[in-house]
């Protein structure tokens, strides 16, 4: 047996099993490690990058990372964690999705580890060639319903498609293709990865350790990273903007970003003050996507702003020229500081939003004939110039 490094345990949720994944290291040959994503969102935020992390840790103690971008399984729509049935994309948005995802994901993992693979490669012929139909006869419909996400649905009288109740059996081929060793995916994923194990069994292959990770909450530290709640920090973001947003977050937040994003040891910054504890965490996340250098001027750059008052030394500009007539929430809508007019229309009543940093609470009119400053709570700066 051979010992599991620490690196890998860290952040981990359940390892099936350690005894398993003992015995595959002890061979001292590099192992498969398996992570399948469906490119269902073109942008990927921190909670995207938890398997990412896990799999370039594998790589750099010498294994080999097989990166699966589901361009079949996206169009199947995968149930985990879903109340609902899913939206089945066009191919041309999974086409679009795909490359986006892709260079977004090399700028964590190791391009000389990594394998890229897609699975219309393996499941195409699975399905077209009727293989899918001897896989079938060993599988119960019972098997792939026992699933909470899809007793909820049946309990609420909500459709269920026989796509859906497929998706565990391609997934689960994934790993007989490419023969895992190893599989990543979240806590929602569990049922999926274990029934890879299965599958793998099925086909006289030994069965893949599987290694589920959390799933992180986002900035409001109240629901899942996601774009769509409004809470995400996206890989893509500029360094000053994933800085804010990561001071922004709680200290029970912090610690749990700190444990599966970086290395940093949380006993020692259990022992700090918060605050210097959140800017260890918002420079090393910063750091990774952007270097030592950004995160240095992104700490003084929230320093200034939000410890001394100054305005940012760069900030976006929307132009207003002069006779333009746009309310307040036009503005913020139409630059992209908030996603929608209500939202906007809400953030003024609630004194969220300043012009020249004086407190505007309703939507009038904005007419200018020279540059202003709209700010929009603590990390939203919008030149306005006509």
């Amino acid at each position: 047996m051979s010992a599991i490094p620490e690196i890998i345990r860290r952040g981990v949720v359940a390892l099936t099993s350690d005894a398993e994944l003992s015995a595959k290291l002890a061979r001292g040959k590099p192992l498969r490690v398996k992570l399948g994503v469906d490119p269902t969102a073109r942008d990927l935020h921190l909670g995207h990058t938890v398997p990412l992390r896990k799999m370039r840790q594998f790589q750099d103690l010498g294994h080999t990372g097989v990166l699966i971008i589901g361009d079949f399984t996206a169009r199947v729509g995968d149930p985990s964690g879903r109340s609902e049935l899913r939206p089945v994309l066009r191919f041309e948005e999974i086409k679009a999705n795909a490359a986006t995802y892709q260079e977004q994901a090399f700028k964590i993992l190791d391009p000389k580890r990594t394998e890229l693979r897609f699975n219309s490669e393996w499941l195409e012929p699975f399905v077209n060639k009727g293989e899918l139909l001897g896989c079938l006869q060993k599988v119960t419909h019972a098997q792939l319903t026992e699933r909470e996400d899809f007793k909820l649905r049946i309990k609420e009288n909500k459709p269920i498609t026989m796509l859906e109740i497929l998706y565990p059996i391609f997934q689960g081929y994934d790993s007989v293709a490419i023969k895992a060793d190893v599989e990543l995916g979240a806590t929602d994923q569990t049922f999926n990865l274990l029934f890879g194990r299965q599958m793998q069994r099925d086909y006289s292959q030994e069965p893949q350790v599987t290694l589920t990770l959390p799933i992180i909450l986002g900035t409001d530290g109240a629901r899942k990273m996601s774009k769509s709640y409004g809470n995400a920090v996206a890989i893509q973001d500029d360094a000053g903007e994933m800085f804010g947003k990561t001071m922004s977050v709680s200290d029970q937040v912090m610690f749990s970003w700190a444990e599966v994003l970086t290395g940093l040891d949380l006993a020692a910054m259990k022992k700090m003050h918060p605050m210097q504890a959140k800017k260890l965490l918002a420079e090393a996340i910063v750091s990774w996507f952007y270097g030592v250098d950004a995160a240095v001027l992104a700490t003084a750059q929230f320093d200034r702003v939000h410890s001394k008052g100054e305005l940012p030394d760069e900030m976006p500009e929307f132009k207003l020229p002069y006779g333009t007539k746009l309310s307040l929430s036009q503005v913020l809508q139409q630059s992209g500081l908030l996603k929608s007019r209500k939202e906007a229309q809400r953030k003024i009543l609630e004194g969220s939003v300043r012009i020249d940093g004086a407190v505007i609470k309703e939507d009038r009119i904005i007419q200018i004939s020279s540059p202003i400053v709209l700010t929009f709570g603590k990390r939203g700066f919008l030149r306005l110039a006509p």
